[in-house]
């Protein structure tokens, strides 16, 4: 069976992925210098983080309905420019307010991402689906992780500017590469935006299956949240006291786990996906056994990082691959709404994080890590077994 996409499209929708959140947290390993730069005070630098992350969740809610009623392929084309004036407007700011309204500009059009997914979902046939939906994913968590040592690096030998220079020129080339190498995505919509905007609010109420991944997408990415939010702090002080290019890497051992997690793509395909998510979970909370032991051994944290990425991008995958099964029409909403859970996870784990160190200890922030998973693999249990096998089932079978 044809998979709807080739191997040449896949990559380059994977890369359109990494790219576009490369924008959001590029800042963040060059955050220092480019505060000093911009003259800000240190009490105000994480307006510069916050402003990428703003511009995104309003993107979720108000950008992302339209792929369910127009091209998909001309979305992603407009997004990634938009995305590159953002980034542009970031690399030249003369002060911090420009760089903020830049950085959340260029956050803003980074939706792209789901615009992306919900493309993949569309032109793919039902048994190559997540296979499909996990290889292009895999380019969000190669963005994330991955900026973290090209940015460091980029920073400290030519300025963090540069790193902005850098994400603008390729998404202007790959804007042009997805109009030529990517068929069209043409619907005739059911529903005006008014109305996609309004039925998004129906489906938390509304739709079980929406709000139990909704909520495990909450707790999976506070978990995330507050071991690459944090994970600074322990190595930077004692007994480590690595630089920013050397704590830059270990954004490697994400990578690593996150790319392993590529199968569960796959056993979505196969009906697997409840019973992933299940012991996914499972595996995360376990693996904060490892990383909370950050202050003494650095090999158990490299482990402890890879399994914990692996996990994340296993539940990720699972969810969205029963999500637009359930919902193909409306495939661009519903992953829009799904990934606002994601934007107030990743929030909760930043924000708690740091507070969680500087009160008790890198200890301290493992617990809340592993916390948070458990919360999550508790709400995908009730989830399962208030729905029944059956009804699961029938979700799993969907084209």
């Amino acid at each position: 069976m044809s998979s709807g996409l080739t191997g040449r499209q896949r990559a380059v929708l994977a890369l359109v992925c990494a790219v576009a959140v490369s924008a959001i947290y590029g800042i963040q390993p060059i955050l220092e210098t480019a505060g000093e730069d911009l003259g800000l005070r240190e009490g105000t630098l994480g307006w510069l983080v916050a402003a990428g992350q703003i511009g995104y969740l309003a993107g979720l809610v108000l950008l992302v309905p339209l792929g369910d009623l127009f091209d998909r392929r001309r979305l992603i084309t407009v997004h990634l420019l938009l995305t590159a004036a953002g980034a542009m407007v970031a690399a030249g700011a003369p002060g911090g307010g420009v760089a903020i309204a830049g950085l959340a500009l260029a956050g803003l059009f980074a939706v792209v991402v789901q615009i992306t997914v919900a493309y993949v979902a569309a032109v793919s046939p039902a048994g190559e689906r997540g296979r499909n939906i996990g290889a292009v994913t895999s380019g969000v968590v190669i963005g994330i992780l991955g900026v973290r040592v090209v940015a460091g690096a980029l920073g400290e030998l030519t300025g963090w500017r540069t790193v902005y220079l850098v994400i603008a020129a390729l998404c202007v080339a790959l804007a042009f590469t997805t109009r030529f190498t990517l068929a069209p995505d043409i619907r005739r919509p059911r529903a005006r935006y008014g109305r996609s905007l309004a039925s998004l609010g129906r489906l938390v109420t509304g739709d079980r299956l929406f709000l139990s991944r909704g909520l495990v997408a909450f707790f999976l990415f506070a978990s995330f949240g507050t071991l690459w939010s944090g994970l600074a702090l322990p190595l930077g002080d004692a007994p480590w006291h690595l630089g920013t290019t050397e704590i830059g890497w270990f954004g490697l051992a994400g990578l690593t786990g996150a790319l392993g997690a590529a199968r569960a793509g796959r056993w979505a395909d196969r009906g697997l996906a409840p019973s992933v998510t299940g012991w996914s979970l499972a595996l995360l909370t376990a693996s904060w056994l490892l990383i909370a032991q950050a202050g003494s051994s650095l090999w158990l944290l490299i482990v402890g990082v890879i399994v914990l990425d692996f996990a994340v991008q296993a539940v990720h995958v699972s969810s969205q691959h029963l999500l637009t099964t359930a919902r193909p029409d409306r495939s661009s909403g519903v992953i829009g709404a799904y990934m606002a859970f994601y934007s107030l996870g990743s929030a909760l784990g930043a924000i708690t994080t740091t507070w969680a160190y500087s009160a008790a200890g890198w200890p301290a922030a493992g617990l809340l890590g592993a916390g948070y998973a458990a919360c999550g693999l508790l709400v995908a249990t009730s989830a399962r077994r208030s729905a029944g096998p059956a009804f699961q089932e029938r979700l799993d079978s969907r084209p």
